[in-house]
């Protein structure tokens, strides 16, 4: 699997084509899943450009995305300030303005917790992991492994998470994205691309686009598999 993170929580001052608006990220998406993208992951705002888990707008996100591409999984994460419990309550009422999974972090307190309440609302949990961490009983729903490295921290962490036996999903940031990205596709692991991870083409140039990632990441996916 390809997945595009489309926005992170980056800010409009950062790259031009970011996009945070709902119009923006359907957009995109759309872009994305022309060059064979099946997930995209992506960070609702508000109206001011704030992270939110709110959840009208996050529906009004969601649905807008789902209309440019439907039948593509949609995930959004939770890393945003303040109480998450009521807002991920609020979550089972948005039918078609629900994710489809949720990133939940490790490293975070109550992620079990934040799992199982994604859990309860009808949304998959990707399980965000980027150091070593105590990983036994796994809540209900956790669909999938996502592990954030380093070129030099990847094998530790991917020997620590791959007996779980779950898919695997192997990304870096910035300097290390492109050749985690070469790795994973190596050992056959899903891999992600988009402004969230890097702003940078492998040469130092700046990408015009969330396409123009996604586009040089699925190349690169295909010739380092191996045969």
């Amino acid at each position: 699997m390809l997945q595009a993170c489309l926005n992170g929580s980056r800010t409009a001052e950062e790259h031009p084509a970011l996009p945070l608006s709902p119009e923006r990220l359907a957009e995109d998406a759309a872009d994305v899943a022309a060059l064979g993208v099946t997930s995209v992951h992506i960070h609702p705002r508000d109206v001011i450009g704030g992270l939110t888990l709110v959840g009208p707008e996050v529906a009004t996100t969601i649905a807008t995305v789902r209309a440019a591409v439907p039948g593509i999984e949609i995930s959004v994460s939770t890393t945003v300030p303040g109480r998450w419990e009521p807002l991920i309550a609020s979550w089972a009422a948005l039918a078609a303005g629900r994710p489809d999974v949720a990133g939940v972090h490790v490293a975070e307190p109550g992620w079990r917790d934040l799992a199982q309440a994604l859990h309860r609302v009808g949304v998959g949990v990707e399980l965000v992991v980027a150091a070593p961490a105590r990983l036994e009983d796994l809540p209900e729903g956790v669909s999938r492994i996502t592990v954030v490295a380093t070129r030099e921290t990847a094998e530790d962490l991917l020997a620590h998470v791959e007996p779980l036996g779950l898919p695997v999903l192997l990304h870096g940031r910035d300097s290390d994205a492109w050749s985690v990205l070469d790795y994973a596709a190596v050992l056959e692991h899903d891999v992600r691309m988009g402004l969230e991870d890097t702003l940078h083409l492998p040469d130092g140039r700046l990408a015009r686009n969330n396409a123009e990632l996604v586009a040089l990441a699925r190349r690169r996916q295909r010739t380092r598999a191996p045969s």
